[in-house]
């Protein structure tokens, strides 16, 4: 993996994120393309959604696991350090429920329509492995909040 300066890596994450968007980048241009020239590509937004479930996916489990979400400091600027780190550990947990939510629905959807072999209409492209990335992903993202909670339970955030 690779350093840079922000103390953030560059592994797989990133490579999946930036190959889902240069993916959509290139059937988005191809498919105006072929508008202008009056060859239009069927199926183009079909290949965009899936995409963007991969690169949504990678961007949120590295944000979490890199700390990069958005937060604000205004009460816990100003309280002591033991009700900081209870206060750290509870967004955490409200979350981690959050992700655990997430999960749980997509996994009963998943349940629900497993044997349905579910396809987008154009390309038949399955639903399937989207719904499996999308679960790998909140539960993941879950998993490093309620990592981050017992760190800061225990003082070390």
């Amino acid at each position: 993996m690779q350093r840079h300066n922000e103390g953030q890596t560059r592994g797989p994450l990133f490579y999946i994120g930036a190959g889902g968007l240069v993916l959509a980048m290139g059937v988005e241009a191809l498919a105006v393309l072929g508008r202008h020239a009056g060859i239009p590509l069927l199926g183009a937004l079909e290949i965009i959604q899936a995409c963007i479930l991969l690169m949504a996916s990678a961007a949120m489990l590295s944000a979490t696991l890199n700390k990069g979400h958005a937060t604000v400091t205004l009460l816990t600027a100003r309280v002591g350090a033991r009700t900081r780190d209870f206060l750290h550990a509870f967004a955490h947990l409200l979350s981690a429920l959050f992700f655990i939510g997430l999960a749980a629905g997509v996994l009963w959807l998943a349940i629900e329509s497993w044997n349905d072999y579910e396809q987008s209409e154009l390309l038949h492209i399955p639903f399937r492995p989207l719904r499996i990335v999308s679960l790998v992903a909140a539960v993941a993202i879950a998993l490093v909040f309620l990592r981050d909670m017992w760190r800061s339970l225990r003082g070390r955030s």
